[in-house]
């Protein structure tokens, strides 16, 4: 899908927003530890999937049970505070960078420990190979 930069601009002020009102407006500790990551809007700006993510030790079942429990005081919070012609109605659903980037974190220390991959302090792995 083509991104323009208005689109962009608001997915950036209504990331920011949410943040503010989960941090400072919505009690539930269900959402107490939740990070907005991103917001896509469609381009009539009518649509909005928020992504968060989950402190270590958080549900994200859990958190997205409140985000949904919440998600019609969070819009209503919205609409005050980012003056559009409609306010967009809010689906939340967990980050998947931040999943992929923990799998390959994982990935490479485990690689480390098998001695396939460098650690960072100049030694090479023991099968490495000289081209």
């Amino acid at each position: 899908m083509r991104s323009f930069p208005r689109t962009r601009a608001m997915n950036e002020t209504v990331r920011e927003v949410i943040a503010r009102i989960l941090l400072e407006e919505i009690a539930d500790p269900r959402v107490e530890f939740v990070t907005v990551t991103g917001v896509v809007l469609s381009p009539d700006l009518r649509y909005g999937t928020v992504y968060i993510a989950t402190s270590e030790g958080g549900d994200p079942a859990e958190a997205l049970a409140g985000l949904k429990a919440a998600t019609g005081r969070i819009r209503s919070l919205l609409g005050e505070r980012v003056r559009c012609r409609y306010t967009a109605e809010l689906t939340f659903k967990v980050d998947p960078a931040i999943e992929e980037a923990t799998r390959i974190a994982n990935a490479i220390r485990h690689e480390r420990e098998l001695g396939r991959v460098p650690d960072g302090t100049g030694e090479e792995p023991d099968d490495a190979v000289d081209l």
